[in-house]
């Protein structure tokens, strides 16, 4: 009799350029822990950051403008991921790189308007009459086809809710069975339905069946309290562009979660600034009558030397509206030309728009803290590695670069597994450079071998 172990089916999560970092990593008093979050020093530029989400949350900085300044492979993107992971999911953070403007079918400053409004939330509370509750059985009930056909419909539905104080049984139309196939609803499940639009929500599975063997990854929810039947505060948090493609697209459905639900991606077509102003309209209604919250979010543009003329003269309109983002630029430019002029700029950016600007550097790795960084990229690699293969890769990384270092890693420990070993050692290490170039060393080849390229 032949018995395998089944490995669980939960995805793994890919493994990327900035996995290994969970946060800022600072002190509550807010100074930068030395090694924190996935962190390694740049403790002023953490510092700094750390005041930057302490103001978003206070709402003190919308509108507002920083960029993060320094060469490459200094830790610019890691500190916009962890302001986004101290921000937490509910605050949106939408991130692009500059040459993203440059489509062919959309204008440069509609798909800049696009971002800045995804990067704008709107937390909307309503006061709902909803049936909440476990569901205990899920029957429903057929008729003759009133077409004459051969075929059965659904006259109607009968669901059981359960909740801790009893249970109720109900007779829904057929067209709420049909949200609920939409949302993969079982008996088990915890769900809601909204008395006035039948809108159905699933909250997750009941903790009830936490203890069955279950190879798919399940949220787990306790069972609801109070009764079937029950007015609930349900909360919202939708963006600005979310509420422009719903409304640019209509596709039925009676509230946002419905028109969320049945949005399709279809081709690319622009949003109405006369679209946008009456969405804005309802939304400064909302927020004035109390109904909604602004949640300003954070847009993070990575190689902002990218941009030209027309878009950084759009960017200093969009940052005084009323209704904006808090926006972190960031690029590895020293003094160049903005794009599309003759004219030169520190970083590339007019000096109007950098007047704007709070300006965050970032300084350099020392061979030290490039070495705990190896260290913690071999860790979330899942890579064992010695002592003296961390100092030579510490090395490496002096003379070319920390990115090139971390990426001789996964190779590295390819090599390793060919010759035997679990861990990586020098000796791979040394195989694995001869056979992959850093930029300098390639740079200084073609230098070498002008007359054998061509120029």
């Amino acid at each position: 009799m032949k018995i395998e172990e089944v490995q669980s089916t939960t995805k793994k999560q890919r493994i990327a350029t900035h996995t290994h970092i969970k946060g800022l990593g600072l002190e509550t008093n807010g100074t930068a822990i030395p090694l924190a979050a996935g962190f390694v020093g740049q403790s002023a530029a953490r510092e700094a950051s750390g005041l930057v989400v302490d103001m978003i949350r206070e709402k003190k900085i919308a509108g507002r403008a920083l960029l993060f300044a320094g060469p490459p492979g200094t830790g610019k993107t890691a500190l916009a991921l962890g302001i986004s992971q101290e921000l937490g999911s509910k605050v949106p953070f939408c991130p692009m790189v500059g040459s993203e403007v440059y489509s062919s079918e959309v204008k440069k400053t509609e798909v800049l308007m696009e971002h800045f409004r995804r990067a704008i939330g709107l937390r909307i509370k309503e006061n709902k009459e909803v049936y909440e509750g476990e569901v205990t059985e899920l029957s429903p009930e057929e008729m003759e086809s009133v077409t004459g056909g051969y075929g059965k419909s659904i006259s109607h539905v009968i669901i059981g809710l359960k909740t801790v104080k009893g249970t109720k049984q109900l007779k829904l139309d057929p067209t709420i069975y049909d949200a609920i196939i939409k949302e993969k609803v079982a008996v088990g499940d915890v769900i809601y339905i909204e008395a006035n639009s039948g809108a159905v929500k699933r909250v997750g599975r009941s903790d009830a069946f936490a203890t069955e063997f279950d190879l798919e990854a399940e949220e787990y929810v306790p069972l609801p309290k109070g009764e079937v039947h029950k007015k609930k505060e349900i909360v919202q948090d939708v963006t600005l562009h979310d509420l422009d493609a719903a409304n640019a697209r209509p596709q039925g459905g009676q509230d946002i979660l419905s028109l969320m639900g049945q949005m399709m991606k279809p081709r690319k077509n622009e949003i109405t600034e006369k679209l946008r102003q009456e969405i804005n309209k309802v939304v400064n209604r909302y927020i004035d009558e109390g109904v909604a919250e602004l949640v300003p979010g954070v847009l993070f543009i990575d190689e902002v030397h990218m941009l030209d003329m027309e878009c950084f003269s759009y960017l200093n309109r969009a940052l005084e509206s009323s209704l904006s983002p808090i926006v972190i630029f960031a690029t590895n430019r020293g003094i160049c030309t903005v794009r599309g002029t003759d004219m030169s700029s520190p970083h590339g950016i007019p000096v109007d728009l950098l007047d704007r600007l709070v300006i965050i550097r970032t300084e350099t790795y020392n061979p030290s803290d490039m070495i705990k960084i190896l260290a913690i990229r071999a860790q979330v690699e899942e890579l064992v590695i010695d002592e003296e293969s961390l100092a030579y890769l510490g090395e490496i990384g002096q003379k070319a670069s920390l990115r090139h270092a971390v990426q001789l890693l996964s190779p590295a420990s390819v090599v390793a597994k060919m010759n035997g070993r679990d861990g990586i050692c020098k000796a791979d290490l040394e195989e694995v450079c001869s056979l992959y170039l850093d930029a300098k060393s390639s740079a200084r080849l073609l230098q070498e071998q002008q007359d054998r390229y061509i120029s």
